[in-house]
């Protein structure tokens, strides 16, 4: 057994699982948000503090960076799973702002499925990140991830061509693919989160 002069600074741990966990719970706010169109401000702007929210845990970890001696694990990953994270937030905020400028009132078929899987990775990447603790289960948590991702892309797909299948006017087109494209990200953020906590597992296995 090593033993440490220095102990690890363990307070990054519950900084990435409070995001994780807000992104969680912003995943199924944004849903319920797309379920009940036209948006309500009160919904967005839910949205909207926790995207605040998250920008400032990762300022705090940010922070945290500069003033630890001893982190538990490598500083690069710690910044990259922290602005992974904070992205996926950005992501879900630019989904809710446009709904909202856009005046949507009414959601074109598959964006319903689109949001589902984003609160299914949503809900594992907050399992994921409170593996980083133990570092035990990430493998099948990051499989479940890399899953749901390739499912989103499909879903990502069908989207954008039922989008452009004629049905649309122009302008519902241009709103849309904003929104689309925005929950595509989010998706693609949470699948770089993961890849960050399997290369730490990697990493100290």
């Amino acid at each position: 057994m090593r033993f440490r002069l220095i102990p690890r600074d363990e307070s990054f741990y519950p900084l990435f699982e409070d995001q994780a966990d807000r992104i969680a719970a912003t995943a199924v706010a944004l849903q319920g948000l797309v379920g009940t169109l036209p948006v309500s401000d009160a919904g967005v702007r839910a949205i909207l503090d926790a995207e605040r929210a998250g920008d400032e845990v990762t300022d705090r970890i940010r922070r945290l960076l500069d003033t630890s001696i001893v982190t538990p694990f490598d500083r690069e990953d710690i910044q990259a799973l922290a602005n992974n994270l904070d992205d996926v937030l950005d992501e879900m905020r630019a989904v809710a702002d446009h709904l909202q400028l856009h005046n949507i009132s009414a959601a074109v078929p598959g964006v319903d499925e689109q949001l589902a899987l984003l609160t299914k990775a949503g809900a594992t990447c907050a399992e994921l990140v409170r593996s980083l603790r133990t570092l035990r289960n990430v493998p099948a948590k990051a499989h479940e991830i890399e899953r749901l991702e390739s499912e989103a892309d499909g879903m990502y797909r069908r989207v954008t061509a039922e989008l452009f299948n004629g049905r649309h006017d122009a302008l519902e087109i241009l709103k849309w693919k904003d929104i689309v494209e925005a929950i595509e990200a989010a998706i693609d953020a949470i699948e770089d989160a993961s890849d960050v906590v399997q290369f730490i597992a990697v990493k100290h296995a």
